[in-house]
């Protein structure tokens, strides 16, 4: 092990993970103007980079989508160490040690480890043509192997999996995909819109099988063949891609005595229980904005809300309010932008023709908008978020007119008593 590095009289700031949680953070802190070190940790070799093309639009990327130019990194005086883990923390001696036995001072530790794809119990998983989707060499073995053609089976209807499925289905590759729930996007979206997605798909030649689980893969000289399901049917393909959902990579933190609940338990500024450590990205379980409960969020615009967090616990700045959570999924020509969390039992109003590709779902409880599912429709998903925001009461029957103006939509409220 060598010696620690030497402190200096600027503060420092320790990052690992340079996914985009890690990137955005350090140009935040430039741009609130802190003025100390700044230490970048990545497993990766590559600069921080966009991850969503890595699913929607993985055919044709020949090069990845930096989060920022290279040459910010040294304009800024960002010290990136890509290709570097770190191993240990030492809370009470506030240092890290690197894979290499480097030890690092930090003054602040934002741990932006992220997540893996989560790995199923079955035999098979390691035949070659047995794929995950998660890192830029990941999506350049996925697009490898779907420019051969041959068959894709995904395993995991959720937002990834369909998105591979219509990326190669545009492609002309023929895929399946195997879910084991009785619907596709079962934990994520309402039944509606699964039902909309499953028969989109369906109509542009994605075949879907739900209800519907892997016992094996099976292969051919070390090369995958088939997909045998508990039921005893067979699926013969050139290609699987697992997409079963991912743990968050929390090991570090959890050695360390940090507070772990499914993932790094963090509050609305992204602290942990050590004052001078914060966690923020996937790797986190934090309040969520219209949930009961922490969670963990998988999606960019919460891990740029609380890389905001984090840079203003850093330099000291304003709280920053908490956000409806949110996101998008690409499949075929539909653009999805999804806000807030669908309730068990919710009313939905249906604002446009699903039909056409240009739709929202609006779920509500007595008027109440607790999450609004949107396709080709950015206004009516501005809306909805407008209305989760500000707990806001429509009127679902001027809701489902698209006559009616979304700013008429509004439930009229009681005339207060003279």
């Amino acid at each position: 092990m060598t010696a620690p590095a030497t402190r200096t009289a600027l503060p420092r700031v320790v990052v690992v993970g340079a996914g985009h949680a890690g990137g955005t953070l350090v140009g935040l802190l430039r741009q609130s103007g802190f003025a100390g070190e700044i230490l970048l940790f990545g497993l990766e070799k590559e600069l921080p980079y966009h991850r969503p093309p890595l699913s929607k639009k993985f055919f044709g990327e020949q090069e990845a989508q930096w989060l920022k130019a290279p040459e910010f990194y040294a304009e800024q005086d960002v010290q990136v160490r890509l290709g570097e883990s770190v191993a240990a923390i030492d809370r009470a001696d506030k240092t890290v040690t690197t894979g290499s036995g480097e030890v690092v001072p930090y003054d602040f530790l934002v741990l932006a480890t992220g997540a893996e794809p989560r790995q199923p119990p079955f035999p098979g998983r390691h035949l070659q043509g047995v794929l995950t989707l998660r890192t830029l060499a990941d999506a350049g073995a996925l697009r490898e192997a779907l420019s051969r053609g041959g068959r894709l089976v995904v395993v995991g209807g959720g937002y990834i999996g369909l998105e591979v499925a219509a990326a190669a289905r545009a492609e002309g590759v023929e895929a399946t995909v195997v879910e084991r729930e009785d619907r596709v996007l079962a934990r994520v979206a309402s039944t509606r819109l699964s039902e909309i997605m499953t028969a989109y798909h369906l109509d542009r030649g994605t075949r879907i099988l739900t209800g519907a689980e892997v016992s094996r893969l099976t292969g051919s000289g070390g090369k995958v063949a088939a997909v045998d399901l508990t039921d005893g049917r067979t699926i013969e393909c050139d290609t699987v891609l697992i997409g079963v959902g991912a743990v968050p990579c929390d090991g570090l933190a959890r050695e360390a005595g940090l507070r772990c609940d499914q993932g790094i338990a963090v509050d609305s500024s992204a602290r942990t229980d050590d004052p001078r450590i914060l966690a923020i990205g996937d790797v986190t379980c934090r309040p969520v904005t219209g949930a009961v409960g922490a969670r963990r969020l998988e999606s960019i615009p919460s891990a740029v809300e609380q890389a905001k967090q984090a840079a203003a616990v850093i330099v000291g700045a304003q709280e920053v309010p908490p956000e409806v959570p949110w996101f998008w999924s690409d499949q075929f020509d539909l653009k999805l932008k999804i806000a807030g969390f669908v309730p068990p039992t919710p009313s939905t109003v249906v604002r446009g023709d699903p039909s056409t590709g240009r739709f929202a779902l609006f779920h509500h409880v007595d008027g109440l908008v607790n999450a609004v599912e949107s396709a080709n429709s950015p206004a009516d998903f501005m809306a909805g978020k407008r209305f989760i925001a500000q707990s806001t009461r429509v009127d679902p029957g001027k809701l489902a007119d698209l006559n009616v103006p979304l700013r008429q939509c509004l439930a009229e409220q009681p005339r207060s008593l003279p």
